[in-house]
This record gives structure tokens, C-alpha cells and sequence, in this order.
């Protein structure tokens, strides 16, 4: 039986809307659609009505477990002959793991078509009103994980200079980052951003600064976009 196909999709922040041309064409063609929990009904609507819909999403102390499920269930359907939907928010390259499923593909001689998807990393904040660069306010941004191994320590001088931090998944340890930034050089009077439930009816921005967050103040509900930076500022000016 000829090998299947696996379809590394993006799929956006959530807003049907922003998905590309190309990931809802191919979205609409797949066998089996594999996605993850930032995944919205509205994206899930664009499947074929026979497809195979299968819920991959991590949860904490589970990450390592469903992954091996996930190289499982791609093995399992793309050798079967069927064409895999792998469908990630945001990127699949930028913090999904996405690489490490397109390599155990290419391993078991499965070919593998990426398409990339908006990330919110750069999507989110400007949905809010918030610009990463600003003409003599921000010449730079950074995008990082706010998720790391348990026991281990992430090393966060590197962006004490950085002129907009944008972190993902850091919502739960955000009094932690907040700490370690100042600690690192960071202005405790910085402003700071929440975008919560980005590009979605119900996005909600909490706006505060840095020594608040890392007082463990600011309220916050996940999925949220962490922003950092004197961009942040410019919110005021872009947003009615």
C-alpha cells in the first residue's frame, strides 16, 4: 500500500479567518485531522465532513506521554495510506514541536508538506493594538517560551536588553519571569501586557507593569500572549 502524507498545518491564533488559502484547501482534502487544545471550532469546521477528527492536546504531566502518541498516531495513518492533517496553533515550528514530528516522518519514509500558519506570537499583540517595533521605541523583539523543564532554571539575561519580549505559555509562571527580568536589568516599572484569547469574540487585554506581575497581582486567564516593553504604551494611542 503507498505511504500516506503528513500536512505540518498552522492554524492560526484561532480566527477561522486567518488561516492561509493554502491550510484551509488542505484542511478540506485530509483523511485524519490531528489537533491540538488551542485548535477553535470554527478551524475544526473547515475539515472534510468524513474526516477522522482526533484530539492530541497536552496537558501538564502529560506532554511527553501524548507526544509519543502523537509520532504514533502519525506513523499509525500516514503508512495506512491516509493523508494526515497535523494541525497546530500558531506555527508548527515556532515552540510546537512540530520539527520533531516532521523528522520521525521523514524517518519512516513518509512524505511531509509544511504550511505555515500565523503565529501569535506576532499576531496577537497587534490584534490588540500593540506594535513589536515602533520607530524610536522598539528596533527589536524577542519571542520566548515561558515553559520549561521541571527542576531546571531558564537563564534570562540574555533578554534584559531586548527591547519587546513576547513570551508564550508563560502564564503560569509569570510572577516567576517577572522576577528573574528585573532581576536581570528590567525596569520593575515597565509596562506589560496579557492579551488573553487572542483574535477571538472574547480577547481581553490586561495591562499593568512588571514589579505588579512579579508581585503575583495581576489576574490573568490562559491561553494568554505575554508582552513586555514600551510598546505596550502605544496602545493608548491605537486603541479607542
Amino acid at each position: 500500500m503507498p505511504l500516506g502524507k503528513l500536512y505540518l498545518i498552522g492554524a492560526g491564533p484561532g480566527d477561522p479567518e486567518l488561516l492561509t488559502l493554502k491550510a484551509a484547501r488542505v484542511l478540506g482534502q485530509c483523511d485524519v485531522v490531528l489537533y491540538d487544545r488551542l485548535t477553535t471550532p470554527g478551524v475544526l469546521a473547515l475539515a472534510r465532513s468524513d474526516a477522522e477528527l482526533v484530539y492530541v492536546g497536552k496537558h501538564d504531566g502529560e506532554q511527553e506521554r501524548e507526544q509519543a502518541r502523537i509520532f504514533e498516531l502519525i506513523l499509525e495513518h500516514a503508512t495506512a495510506g491516509r493523508s494526515v492533517a497535523r494541525l497546530k496553533g500558531g506555527d508548527p515550528l515556532v515552540f510546537g514541536r512540530g520539527a520533531e514530528e516532521w523528522e520521525i516522518a521523514v524517518a519512516h519514509g513518509i512524505e511531509v508538506e509544511f504550511i505555515p500558519g500565523i503565529s501569535s506570537a506576532i499576531a496577537v499583540p497587534g490584534l490588540a493594538g500593540i506594535p513589536l517595533t515602533f520607530r524610536e521605541v522598539s528596533r527589536s523583539f524577542a519571542v520566548v517560551t515561558g515553559h520549561w523543564k521541571s527542576g531546571t532554571n531558564m537563564e534570562w539575561s540574555p533578554y534584559a536588553k531586548i527591547d519587546t519580549l513576547v513570551i508564550l505559555m508563560g502564564t503560569k509562571q509569570r510572577a516567576l519571569i517577572a522576577n528573574s527580568l528585573i532581576a536581570a536589568g528590567r525596569s520593575p516599572s515597565e509596562p506589560v501586557a496579557f492579551v488573553e484569547q487572542g483574535s477571538l469574540p472574547d480577547q481581553c487585554v490586561v495591562e499593568t507593569d512588571l514589579r505588579t506581575v512579579a508581585e503575583g497581582k495581576v489576574e490573568v486567564e490562559g491561553p494568554a500572549v505575554m508582552v513586555i516593553g514600551e510598546v505596550v504604551r502605544q496602545r493608548n494611542r491605537l486603541v479607542e
